[in-house]
């Protein structure tokens, strides 16, 4: 089943090569066109994981003041980091597993270099593929020629002497592909490694290019981890350090020790992969830029606007209490002119009508002697 699943994985990647192939005739040249398709195909997935690593590097200061805030309480300090994520909505893992695209797409590439009668040539499956490379064998070893090759690349060695010995197998099989795996004079199925052991009989350019491709490999590969670093706005302290030589040491170790098509695709991956790091870089630091300085005018316009809003609140609560007051003085008056009316009735009685403090104690039957006869 995961042998079915890996020749599905490896067909399109090797239609892809073989299309470079035929329009080119150069086997380096198909492994670049390549390597620049795979990275314009990943570009999106890229383009979000260089987003996230940029404003990663934007909040890193809160990042580091919360850390150093609880240093010495892991939990809170997870709490407060994950509700800081959730505020900003940021993933951390986000920019990470976008980075682990290339390897599966590597691994690919060096199954189709390794068996490129089974991949690269496709005769329409990997049984069918088989079959050929037995045929083939069958050939070479009945016409007394011994194979040589190292362990696990036997297709390429019996690839090449059908290619210079056998012209009827290949007219016999029309979907052959007679591969010139030379590159600017360097044989790109051979390994570099190999090639250290030539050099005992005179030093040859196509020697000398493949033992540069690892070192050109390594090199593009740590000038990738600095602009990286850099632009993250890391320190660099012992483990970023590490890492940044890790990675080029391991692809000088890995291009070494496979056949330098490989080495050549990813000198040209890290290449690739520099220029946009800084177009991305660039990129992402302005938008993100533009983007928090719209958020601050935003959240400047909403605290101005609340201001606005306290300040007509202040103005309508006076001009209520103002209204309160007036009316108050007004029933005040009201209550004033009304007492001033009474007592102005009251005042009205004549001295006449009066007898002691009793106004209206006398009237017209009013008689002074009315009681005296009783």
């Amino acid at each position: 089943m995961f042998s079915t699943i890996g020749y599905a994985i490896c067909i399109p990647f090797a239609a892809l090569l073989r299309l470079f192939y035929n329009l080119t005739g150069s086997y380096g040249v198909s492994l670049i066109l390549f390597t620049l398709v795979i990275k314009l195909i990943l570009l999106p997935f890229q383009m979000k994981s260089k987003k996230s690593m940029v404003r990663m590097s934007r909040m890193s200061g809160k990042m580091q003041e919360i850390q150093k805030k609880y240093a010495n309480n892991q939990m809170k300090m997870q709490e407060e980091m994950q509700k800081f994520y959730q505020e900003e909505g940021f993933s951390p893992m986000s920019g990470c597993l976008w980075s682990f695209l290339p390897l599966p797409i590597l691994m690919a590439l060096y199954y189709i270099i390794r068996d490129p009668i089974v991949y690269f040539m496709n005769f329409g499956g990997k049984e069918a593929g088989l079959e050929v490379v037995e045929a083939a064998r069958q050939l070479i070893e009945g016409a007394g020629i011994q194979i040589q090759a190292s362990t696990g690349y036997e297709q390429i060695a019996i690839a090449n002497i059908i290619n210079s010995q056998f012209p009827d197998f290949i007219a016999e099989n029309p979907g052959w592909i007679s591969v010139d795996y030379h590159f600017l004079g360097i044989d790109l199925i051979q390994t570099p490694w190999s090639a250290i052991g030539g050099l005992s009989g005179g030093i040859k350019w196509g020697l000398i290019g493949l033992i540069l491709i690892p070192i050109i490999s390594g090199a593009f590969s740590f000038l990738l981890s600095k602009v990286s670093m850099s632009q993250s706005g890391q320190a660099a302290n012992g483990s970023t350090k590490m890492m940044m030589w890790m990675m080029p040491l391991m692809s000088v170790y890995i291009a070494f020790i496979v056949p330098a098509a490989l080495g050549v695709y990813w000198a040209a991956q890290s290449a690739f992969s520099i220029i946009q790091e800084v177009i991305l870089g660039r990129f992402y630091t302005k938008k993100l830029q533009a983007e928090e300085d719209a958020r601050q005018e935003a959240i400047q316009a909403d605290r101005q606007k609340r201001v606005e809003e306290a300040r007509i609140q202040q103005e309508r609560q006076r001009q209520q209490a103002a209204q309160k007051k007036t009316l108050k003085e007004k029933r005040q008056e009201a209550q004033a002119a009304k007492a001033a009316k009474a007592k102005k009735a009251g005042s009205s009685t004549t001295e006449a009508g009066r007898v002691g403090d009793r106004p209206y104690a006398r009237g017209r039957s009013y008689r002074a002697d009315r009681y005296d006869d009783q």
